[in-house]
C-alpha cells in the first residue's frame, strides 16, 4: 500500500479536508489565462519581494461564560473574552520586530442591559449582538461576535502600522481571509482548505504544483452579490518535503476589486516573498503554512492577554460586588 503523511499537526485538526465541500461560492476561473491552459506558473524572473513585509495577525481567547440577569428572572448569555492583534514588520534596517501590539477585553452578549464590566484585572467592554434565530446555538452568535471585534483591531493595527512602518513597496500579509480589510498592497493567507473552490480539472493543478508554483488567479464572487467580499485568490505551494498532493498548499487572496494586472503582479510577487518564510517541521508543528513570523507574532500576543485564572477570578470577584 502506498501511501503519503501531511507534515502538519493533526492535533491542530487538518490542512486540508478529507472530503472538500463544494462552495457555494462562484469561482470565475479564465482571467490569468484561459482554462484549457491551466498548469503550474513558476516565479517570474526579476521579481525582487518588496523591502518590508508586514504580517498581521490576531488571537483570542474566553476568560469566562457568563450569565446577565434579567428584570423577567431569565437569564441572557454571555462571553467574557480577551483579544489582541499586532504585526510584524521584517525588513533590512531592524530584521523582524513587533510593531503595534492591542490588547483589549470584551463582553458580548445579546441582553439589551448589558454593560462594561469592570475588574481589577481590567475592563471588558460591551458589545451588544443581536440574538439567534430561534433554535440556533446562542453561543455561536457570541463567538461570531469576538472574532469580529478581533478582526477590527486587526485592521486598525494593520492600518496603523502601514502609516507608520510602510514604504512604498511593502506588502502587508494577513494571517486567514481578509474579510473587508482594504488597504493597497495587502494579501490575506488562508492556511487550511474545508472547501474546493474550483472543478475538478484546474482542482487537479493544486497538487501538481512544486515549492514556489502558483496555480493561474481566478476570482471568488460570493452568491449574495456582495462587492466588497468579491475575491482574487490563487493556490501556492510553500517548499516542504514532498509527500501529500497539498501538502503546504496555502490559499493567497487579494481585493476582488482589483484591476487583472495589478493581481497579477500580487500573485508573483507572493511566490518571491511567502515561501522566503516558510516554517520547517521541527521548528514549527503546523509548518510549512504557519509562517515564522506568524508564529512568532501568535506567541507574543498570547503572553499579553494575561494569566487566565488571574482574569477568571477577577471577573468572579467583579460578579459577586455587582450581586
Amino acid at each position: 500500500m502506498r501511501f503519503s503523511v501531511d507534515p502538519w499537526d493533526p492535533s491542530y485538526g487538518t490542512s486540508v479536508g478529507t472530503d472538500l465541500e463544494p462552495s457555494r461560492v462562484e469561482a470565475v476561473i479564465g482571467l490569468e489565462r484561459p482554462v484549457e491552459e491551466w498548469a503550474p506558473v513558476d516565479p517570474p524572473p526579476g521579481v525582487l519581494p518588496p523591502s518590508r513585509v508586514l504580517f498581521v495577525d490576531g488571537v483570542r481567547r474566553t476568560d469566562a461564560q457568563v450569565w446577565v440577569d434579567e428584570a423577567d428572572g431569565t437569564f441572557s448569555p454571555a462571553l467574557c473574552a480577551s483579544y489582541a492583534a499586532g504585526v510584524v514588520c521584517c525588513c533590512a534596517d531592524e530584521g523582524a520586530h513587533l510593531v503595534r501590539p492591542e490588547v483589549r477585553r470584551g463582553l458580548v452578549t445579546s441582553s439589551a442591559t448589558g454593560v462594561d464590566v469592570v475588574t481589577a484585572a481590567g475592563t471588558y467592554a460591551c458589545t451588544q449582538v443581536a440574538a439567534g434565530r430561534p433554535g440556533e446555538d446562542p453561543g455561536r452568535a457570541l463567538s461570531v461576535a469576538v472574532q469580529s471585534r478581533m478582526q477590527e483591531t486587526e485592521l486598525l493595527v494593520a492600518t496603523a502600522a502601514r502609516d507608520e512602518h510602510g514604504s512604498d513597496d511593502d506588502l502587508i500579509v494577513v494571517d486567514g481571509a481578509l474579510g473587508r480589510l482594504h488597504l493597497p498592497r495587502a494579501l490575506g493567507l488562508v492556511k487550511t482548505h474545508a472547501r474546493t473552490y474550483l472543478p475538478p480539472g484546474p482542482n487537479a493543478v493544486v497538487a501538481a504544483l512544486e515549492p514556489a508554483q502558483r496555480t493561474p488567479v481566478f476570482r471568488l464572487e460570493q452568491p449574495e452579490s456582495d462587492r466588497a467580499l468579491h475575491r482574487h485568490t490563487w493556490y501556492l505551494r510553500l517548499p516542504c518535503p514532498p509527500g501529500a498532493p497539498w501538502a503546504g498548499i496555502v490559499r493567497i487572496e487579494c481585493g476582488g476589486e482589483l484591476p487583472i494586472e495589478l493581481v497579477v503582479a500580487l500573485a508573483d510577487l507572493s511566490q518571491v516573498t511567502v515561501p522566503r518564510y516558510a516554517s520547517v517541521a521541527y521548528k514549527d508543528s503546523r509548518a510549512p503554512q504557519n509562517l515564522y513570523p506568524i508564529g512568532g507574532l501568535e506567541r507574543a500576543l498570547r503572553r499579553r492577554l494575561g494569566d487566565p485564572a488571574l482574569l477568571y477570578r477577577a471577573l468572579r470577584r467583579a460578579a459577586v460586588a455587582a450581586a
